[in-house]
C-alpha cells in the first residue's frame, strides 16, 4: 500500500508540473513552511475555516526538548482512533516507548514507531497534503519540519454489499458493487487470489479529485490495450468526475454513435470472468458500476447467469435474446411496411381482420406505431422515475389503461397494441440497460424507413446498421468480433455457448498472451 500511496503522490507533483509548464498563468507548488503556525494558518485560510476541520495538538519526544505538532483530518471522512491512542501522552503505549526512543527524530519516530496504521507516507506540498486530508487520510505536521506524514485513515460510510438491482439472476452471486473504492477492489480481490492481479490508482479531475483505478491482470492483457487504457485516462482534463459515466464518455472510441463500446456492471463475478479473459476494467470511487474494455457486440447479450447453467439452457437463451433482439428492432417496422405498402404479403383472412380494426382510424400507420411508441417510452420513464412502491403499478396500469382507450376511441388499432407490446417486452430481455436503449432510439430509424419505402427501406437500414457496427472498434477491437472478421475458434462462446471443458482458449480478439486456461481433456464418461 505505500507503493500506492507514493505512486499516487508522484502523479499529483507530475501533474501540477505539466500543467505549471504548459500553462503559465498555473499556480506553482506550494511547499509547506517550516514554522507549524504557518501551515495551519495556510491550511485554515485555503479551506475556509470550515467547521469539519479538525486540528488537535500534541507533544512529539525529541531531543532536547519535545516538539509540537498537529494532527489534522476531516471530521467524518477519517478514523484516527489508532492515531490518538498512540500519540497522546494519556495512554500507556505512548509513555511506555518514550524512554527508549529519545534520541531519535521526530519524523522518523513518528513513522517507525509510534504511528500504529501500516499505509504511511509523506508530503512536502500543500496540494497533495490537501488531496490526502479529504480524501480522509490524516495529516500530522510538526513544527520546524517541512514535511508531513500522511496515514492512512479513510472510514467512509458505505452502503454495503447488496444485490445487484440492474443484472439480477436466478443462479448465482448475490452481491454487488457499492459506492466505496476499496470495498470493490477488495470484491473482485476475493475472487481472483493471484499475484498478478495488479491495480494503478490516479485522481481525476482538478476539483473532486476523484479516484480511478484499473485492474487487470499481468500475463493476460493484451499490453497495447492496458497501455491505451492509460493514455485515454491521462488525457482527461475536466473539473470532476461523478460517475462512471463521465468516464465512459471521456475515453470512448466513437462519439456518433447510439451503441456503447464500454461495458458497465455493478456485479464482482461479471468483472472477475472479464479480467481473466485479458480485458481490463476501470474502477471509479463514488459509483458501483465498473466500467470494461474492450466490449464487443456480443458481450451485451451475455449475462453472468449464461456460465452458471448447462450449456444447452445457456444456448437456449442466448438465441432468445437475438431473437428478441430482431423483435424488438424491426418488429413495429414491419408491421408498417407490410400494411402499407405490402399488403400482398398478408394472408388474406388476417388482412381482412386488420382492415376491418382499422377501419375508422385517421392516422396512418407510421403515426399509429409512433404515438404508441412514444406514450410506452413516456410511462417506462414515469415508472422509472416515480417511487419505487407505486412506480412499476402506475406503468402497468397505464400502459393497458392507455392501450384500452387509444383502441376504443378509434385513435389506434388493436393490432398496433400489440406489436407494440410485443416490441416493448422483447426489449426488455435485453441484459445491457444502455444497448436496449440503443436499439430503441435505431428503432425509430427503422419505423421512418419503412413508412417511406417499405421493406425497401429496412433492407437499406439493416445494411447500414451493419456497415456502421462493422466500422466501430473498443480500444482496438473490431465492434462485431467474433463474426467480422470472422473466427471459428471464437464460435464456441457467441451465439451458442459449448460446455466449459470446450472452452480451452481466451478470447483471441482479445488477448493473444497466455490463451490457454484449461487442459484439453473432456470429463470422463460416467461408468455403466
Amino acid at each position: 500500500m505505500n507503493s500506492i500511496f507514493s505512486f499516487m503522490q508522484k502523479l499529483l507533483k507530475q501533474k501540477h508540473q505539466n500543467e505549471s509548464a504548459s500553462d503559465p498563468s498555473a499556480p506553482a507548488i506550494r511547499c509547506l513552511p517550516p514554522q507549524l503556525e504557518d501551515v495551519l494558518l495556510t491550511i485554515r485560510g485555503d479551506l475556509g475555516h470550515s467547521t469539519d476541520l479538525v486540528i488537535r495538538y500534541c507533544m512529539v519526544p525529541s531531543n532536547p526538548l519535545p516538539c509540537k505538532a498537529a494532527i489534522i483530518y476531516m471530521n467524518g471522512l477519517a478514523n484516527v482512533r489508532d492515531i490518538l491512542d498512540s500519540l497522546f501522552p494519556d495512554y500507556k503505549s505512548g509513555e511506555a516507548l518514550l524512554p527508549f526512543v529519545a534520541d531519535i527524530a521526530p519524523l522518523p519516530l513518528l513513522k517507525e514507531y509510534l504511528l500504529k496504521n501500516g499505509e504511511i507516507s509523506s508530503t512536502s506540498d500543500f496540494e497533495t497534503l490537501y488531496h490526502m486530508i479529504l480524501s480522509g487520510d490524516t495529516v500530522i505536521v510538526v513544527d520546524g519540519h517541512q514535511e508531513a506524514i500522511c496515514a492512512s485513515t479513510r472510514d467512509w460510510k458505505d452502503r454495503g454489499v447488496t444485490e445487484p438491482s440492474s443484472q439480477t439472476v436466478v443462479r448465482g452471486p448475490r452481491e454487488g458493487f457499492s459506492e466505496t473504492l476499496r470495498t470493490n477492489t477488495a470484491l473482485i480481490r476475493r475472487k481472483i487470489k493471484d499475484p498478478h492481479l495488479w491495480m494503478e490508482t490516479t485522481p481525476i479531475g482538478r476539483i473532486t479529485q476523484t479516484d480511478v483505478a484499473i485492474m487487470y491482470i499481468k500475463g493476460l492483457v493484451n499490453d497495447n490495450i492496458l497501455e491505451e487504457v492509460r493514455t485515454r485516462l491521462g488525457r482527461i482534463d475536466i473539473d470532476g468526475i461523478l460517475e462512471s459515466g463521465y468516464i465512459e464518455e471521456l475515453i470512448q472510441d466513437e462519439t456518433y454513435t447510439p451503441f456503447p463500446t464500454l461495458f458497465n456492471t455493478e456485479r464482482p463475478d461479471v468483472v472477475a470472468a472479464a479480467l481473466l479473459e485479458g480485458r481490463v476494467a476501470i474502477i471509479v470511487d463514488g459509483t458501483p458500476f465498473v466500467l470494461l474494455v474492450p466490449a464487443v457486440f456480443t458481450h451485451f447479450f451475455q449475462s453472468a447467469e449464461d456460465y452458471y447453467q448447462r450449456a444447452d439452457i445457456s444456448t437456449l437463451l442466448r438465441l432468445l435474446r437475438y431473437t428478441a433482439l430482431i423483435i424488438a428492432l424491426l418488429a413495429p417496422a414491419t408491421y408498417i411496411a407490410v400494411t402499407t405498402f405490402h399488403q400482398e404479403m398478408i394472408p388474406t383472412t388476417l388482412l381482412i381482420n386488420i382492415a376491418a380494426h382499422r377501419e375508422g382510424i385517421p392516422f396512418p400507420a407510421f403515426v399509429e406505431a409512433l404515438m404508441m411508441e412514444a406514450t410506452f417510452e413516456i410511462l417506462r420513464e414515469a415508472g422509472v422515475r416515480m417511487p419505487r412502491t407505486i412506480g412499476q403499478a402506475v406503468s402497468i396500469v397505464g400502459a393497458l389503461v392507455i392501450g384500452q382507450a387509444a383502441v376504443e376511441a378509434g385513435l389506434v388499432g388493436p393490432s398496433m397494441v400489440i406489436v407494440v407490446a410485443i416490441t416493448a417486452i422483447a426489449s426488455f430481455i435485453i441484459p445491457s440497460f444502455n444497448m436496449g436503449i440503443s436499439i430503441r432510439i435505431v428503432r425509430f430509424a427503422f419505423m421512418f424507413l419503412a413508412a417511406c419505402l417499405g421493406l425497401y427501406g429496412i433492407l437499406i437500414g439493416v445494411i447500414a446498421l451493419v456497415l456502421h457496427l462493422c466500422g466501430l472498434r473498443s480500444f482496438g477491437v473490431p465492434y462485431l468480433a467474433p463474426f467480422a472478421p470472422y473466427m471459428k475458434e471464437e464460435q464456441k462462446d457467441s451465439l451458442l455457448r459449448l460446455p466449459h471443458w470446450a472452452l480451452i482458449k481466451r478470447p483471441a480478439f482479445i488477448s493473444s498472451n497466455n490463451r490457454t486456461k484449461q487442459s484439453n481433456h473432456p470429463p470422463h464418461e460416467p461408468e455403466s
